[in-house]
């Protein structure tokens, strides 16, 4: 009786593992085990973002880093997973959070455990995380936006906003700073119409971006403030036989933008290196895990070839503002991420 029902546990294990990309392996004796946990699974964004945290274990040695993510951009697949790394016991975990509010309590139940938790790049709100690592500030991101898509239309005209979903923690933030900045008079003859939500879905986002272009005649704009959506806009637009017409801009990753930029489909739009993102998170991680740094306010934690990363109220921390690429740089960069 006792052997069926450890195998009961042990394959119960195994089926919430499930959910993630790959096949997590348990760490050696002595080595940290710590997981990236992005939004879902076949985004290239999150891709990067593991390949930065491959690239910081290396250098400090002793960590093991896996990837998982839910099969969806769900906040219930995460909880799924994240109940499995409890069970597990790794040492750190750093998570792109679909929802800020409800994957607190998980997150509670594992730091309750010993395990760092942190977010990045979608925060998990304060209770739920120790660290939360942006990627820019909120306010620079949002109001580069409104100028990105000004730049493109000779600010005139009507332009939208296809997010991801309409509780991703980063986007909003990053949305009520392009409502703040299009009310400068710089901007008096663009108005921003809408905001939809393709849930960071290809299909769900091309086909508001379909219905965007056929709602508002005057559209001159799709600002897309997510990878996925970017890349689902930009084909949207080019299948109506509006590039140029309604120009596409946003964050992007330039090894999927590569083709569109070159076209005219998508002239310009922005982007910090998730690369540099997975980095510094598991820099993050790996000081908490050892002790040497608590994520206290005004803290500067190490972070390798980032220099330091100062900690702000409520566990806040920035990197760097989005770069902008465009034809005379995207070649080059769509070769690195």
């Amino acid at each position: 009786m006792k052997k069926t029902l450890l195998f009961v546990l042990i394959m119960t294990m195994a089926l919430g593992a499930m959910f993630a990309q790959g096949t997590k392996e348990a760490a050696p004796a002595g080595e940290k085990e710590i997981v990236i946990l992005g939004k879902s699974m076949g985004n290239g964004f999150f891709d990067a973002v593991f390949k930065g945290s491959e690239e910081a274990a290396a250098e400090l040695g002793g960590i093991k880093t896996t990837y998982m993510a839910p099969p969806q951009a769900t906040a219930e697949g995460q909880i799924e997973i994240i109940e499995t790394l409890i069970a597990q016991r790794v040492d750190g975990i750093a998570i792109s959070a679909n929802d800020a509010d409800a994957l607190i309590p998980v997150a509670k139940k594992a730091m309750a455990a010993g395990i760092k938790v942190i977010s990045y790049d979608s925060g998990i709100n304060a209770g739920g995380r120790i660290v939360d690592l942006l990627p820019s500030n909120p306010e620079l991101i949002g109001r580069q936006q409104i100028q990105l898509a000004a730049e493109l239309t000779d600010y005139k005209g009507d332009v939208a906003v296809l997010s991801a979903s309409a509780q991703a923690t980063n986007q909003n933030l990053w949305i009520e700073w392009m409502k703040e900045e299009i009310k400068e008079a710089d901007y008096s003859n663009m108005k921003l119409v809408e905001v939809v939500y393709g849930d960071d879905a290809p299909d769900k986002s091309y086909r508001e971006a379909v219905s965007l272009m056929q709602k508002y005649p005057n559209l001159k704009a799709i600002i897309c403030p997510t990878t996925v959506g970017l890349l689902a806009t930009a084909q949207a637009v080019k299948d109506a036989g509006k590039s140029g017409v309604v120009e596409v801009t946003g964050l992007g990753l330039p090894s999927e933008m590569k083709g569109y930029i070159l076209d005219g489909t998508c002239r310009q739009m922005a982007l910090w290196n998730p690369i540099d993102l997975g980095y510094s998170s598991t820099y993050i991680l790996n000081g908490l895990i050892e002790g040497t740094v608590d994520g206290a306010t005004g803290e500067e934690i190490p972070a390798g070839r980032m220099g330091s990363i100062k900690v702000e109220e409520n566990g806040i921390a920035f990197m760097s503002t989005p770069y902008v690429f465009n034809k005379d740089n995207i070649e080059k960069f769509a070769e690195i991420y």
